[in-house]
């Protein structure tokens, strides 16, 4: 009896000892494991971040330059026949981009919102036919590239031959523009007088419109602005002799931005220099309209 009881207590200790190493090699294969995962989760912690600093290096290095335009503003910035928008200032602010290494952007925007989109950093600079006169103290301004004056347009059969004929007469104007700006100057204050009313308009393809269907007598515009629509349009409009203003257009970037003004400038040296600048305006004016030095 005691042998046999001898037996079961042995086979019992046999028994304890062998779970107990399961239990210990279970144990440890648990460790490693957890050890492993923790090591490939590190690992792959590590990659990804890797793989994020290389994706923010490479999003830094094509940073995006932003260009706020008027779309209706040819033939500095407006829309062509397939779709894409395209002018004189937007083909020197894409060729300027790709010399800064930067990826370029369009962005249409209301003419009088164009203060509150520079200031909120959705555009970075504004580059249509933008008149530096009288807005000096407003922008951090590039040396002017163009020379521009403010003109009345009139139909060719309207009797209107010069700007003492426009007494009683009905005036388009862009809301916020260098027109309106120029009418409202004291030096323009018996032209002014003399109208029967000046009226706003959003954009000057709905001015042509209303001065072809007599709803208005002239509009105060941008001579470049006004040759082009002329020519385009092939209709039976005028420019009239002499000025309401002369001016030039310049980049305006955000008040302190000296640091994209400075690269948009050298870019824009390089361009006449090696005679692209010169290219692009003949593609819209047939000459060299560039005074930028």
């Amino acid at each position: 009896m005691k042998k046999i009881l001898s037996l079961i207590a042995a086979s019992a200790l046999l028994v304890s000892v062998f779970a107990g190493c399961g239990g210990s090699g279970g144990s440890g294969s648990s460790a490693a494991s957890s050890a492993a995962g923790s090591s490939a989760a590190s690992s792959a912690a590590g990659s990804s971040a890797a793989a994020s600093s290389a994706a923010g290096s490479s999003a830094a290095s094509g940073k995006t330059f932003t260009v706020g335009f008027d779309k209706d503003f040819p033939p500095y910035g407006f829309v062509d026949d397939n779709g894409e928008f395209t002018g004189f200032d937007i083909e020197l602010a894409m060729e300027a981009a790709k010399r800064m290494g930067m990826t370029f952007k369009g962005q249409p925007i209301d003419w009088d919102a164009k203060d509150m989109e520079l200031q909120s950093g959705s555009i970075d600079c504004i580059w249509n036919g933008f008149t530096i006169n009288g807005r000096e103290d407003k922008y951090t301004w590039s040396k002017p590239y163009v020379n521009n004056s403010q003109v009345f347009v009139v139909r060719k059969d309207s009797g209107i031959k010069t700007f003492d004929d426009l007494k009683g007469k009905i005036v388009s104007v862009q809301t916020d523009s260098s027109a309106q700006e120029a009418l409202n100057d004291e030096k323009n204050a018996a032209i002014k007088k003399s109208l029967k009313e000046i009226v706003t308009c959003k954009e000057y393809n709905t001015a042509f419109m209303d001065l072809q269907s007599g709803a208005i007598d002239a509009i105060a515009m941008d001579v470049g602005v006004a040759k082009y629509q002329i020519t385009t349009r092939k209709a039976d409009f005028v420019v009239l002799e002499g000025s309401i203003a002369d001016e030039q257009y310049g980049i305006g970037f955000l008040k302190g931005n000296t640091e994209l003004k400075d690269k948009v400038e050298a870019a824009l040296t390089e361009m006449v220099k090696d005679g692209t600048f010169a290219t692009i305006s003949k593609k819209y004016f047939n000459e060299d309209v560039g005074i930028f030095k």
